[in-house]
Formats: C-alpha cells, structure tokens, sequence
C-alpha cells in the first residue's frame, strides 16, 4: 500500500541538504536506540552527495554509532572500482572516509572490474543476494526492511536508475537488476527495482534546483509510476519530498506546508 507524499520545502538546496542531513542523523539515532542497528540506503547525483557532505559537517553527526549502521545503494554506474563517477566512490568521498564506519557493513554494488566481469546482470543477481542474506525473517521479503532510502529524482522522473518506459522500471519480481542503455551515460547500471524501494520504512526523494520542478510536478500529480518512476517510490509508513524553492516552483501550493526557515 503507497503511503500519501510529504512534502517539505527549503528556501535553497544548501539548507535542504543540512536539514535533511540533521534529519538523517536523527532517524538513524532513533533506529540505534530502538532496534540496535540502523539500515540506510544512498543515492549518489549532486543532491545525494550534498546531503552527504553536509552530514559530514554536522556536529551532530558523532551522536551516531558508525559501527553499528548498514549502509547500501540504491543503484550504481557499472564502471571500475573506485571509478570517480562511481556513487561509492563519491560517497566514500563526500563522507564514508571521515567517519569510523565498519567496512563489512559498507554495501557497495559490484563494479565491472570484479568477480562478475562486465556481466552486469550477473552483477545485480549477486547484490540481490547479499540483500536476501541480510534479510530476517522479521523482514518478511527478500530485503531487508531499510530505515531510509534515499533517492534522487532526475529532470525525467527517474529515481535509482529506473528510466521512463524502460524494462526496470516494470520489472516486479526482481528486487536488483542491470540496466543496459540508460538515456543517461554511463548507459551500464545496476538498480534496485521498485519493489525492493517499497520494502523501506521511509523513502525520501530528494530534488533541488529548477531542472527538477516540472519532474516534481509529473511525479506529485498522480502520474503513472511507469512513465514517471519517481511516483512509484514510496515507504511503507513514510514518503517524503524534500524540495528547494525552486524544485517546487510548479507544484500547485495547497500540496505543501510553509517553507521551512
């Protein structure tokens, strides 16, 4: 069952990113307090990576216990390890390195330099299995039940790498699959599929900037989920649009609350 978008709105993207980075740090605190462990799924793009890098400034961001966090993707360009247009890569950079993260906890998609080859459909079969281990039976599915997940959403509605149209984003069994000819380079991915984002707690979509207001405005007006993937992105008790002003410059204004200061 989808659950109706919030929608939280900044004046600009450099307040979003430190509002949803104090967000994000409280979230996984809570999940620690409660459960033991947190689970949370990155994007990478320049909003994922903003709010990356603005965790890594908070102060706050020592409240969290770093050994005790898993940390996976939800998609990844299929390119050599440590690829600088790899999201591990720029998330190692823009946070991963700075904090004491445990290594083994850190779940990165395979790259096409590793035991798969450039098999890319081999690849994702293999995360789909690193994500079906770490599943308990509380989980009830093939993944584990993350405390948030973090998705970008790009100028064409897509979120993870799941395209407009494109085989991925109709695919419902799977819950990781390769993705061959992107519109966007490099055309070699890897993604989690719908319905391995629904499994999350709280899905978070994240967009900032002009290019991204008429996305914003397809996806939040009731737009199908095959056509407009981000649409289909929703959180078992939580779905959560954090905007820029200019990210929301088209959504009509009696679907979100007063700007945050």
């Amino acid at each position: 069952m989808s659950t109706a978008p919030q929608l939280v709105v900044h004046r600009d993207k450099e307040l979003m990113a430190q509002a949803a980075a104090a967000r994000l740090i409280t979230k996984i605190v809570d999940a620690q307090a409660s459960r033991g462990s947190a689970s949370v799924v990155l994007t990478g793009g320049r909003n994922g990576n903003g709010l990356l890098a603005a965790l890594a400034a908070a102060p706050a961001r020592d409240a969290i216990d770093w050994s005790r966090i898993d940390l996976w993707w939800g998609d990844e360009r299929f390119l050599p390890e440590g690829d600088p247009e790899r999201n591990v890569t720029q998330a190692r950079e823009a946070l991963l390195d700075s904090v004491p993260v445990d290594p083994k906890r850190v779940h990165a998609m395979p790259a096409s330099d590793g035991p798969h080859g450039t098999d890319v459909d081999a690849a994702a079969a293999a995360y789909a299995e690193v994500l079906a281990r770490a599943a308990g039976p509380e989980n009830h599915g093939p993944v584990p039940t993350f405390d948030v997940l973090m998705l970008g959403v790009g100028p064409d509605t897509h979120v993870a790498s799941l395209f407009p149209e494109l085989p991925a984003v109709r695919e419902t069994d799977r819950t990781v699959v390769g993705v061959h000819g992107a519109p966007k380079p490099p055309p070699t991915r890897v993604t989690l599929t719908l319905p391995a984002i629904r499994a999350a707690r709280e899905v978070w979509l994240l967009a900032a900037g002009e290019d991204k207001a008429q996305a914003a405005a397809i996806a939040l007006s009731g737009a199908g989920e095959i056509q407009a993937p981000a649409a289909g992105a929703y959180g078992r008790s939580r779905t959560l649009w954090l905007l820029d002003g200019p990210a929301a410059s088209q959504l009509p204004r009696s679907l979100y609350p007063p700007a945050s200061p």
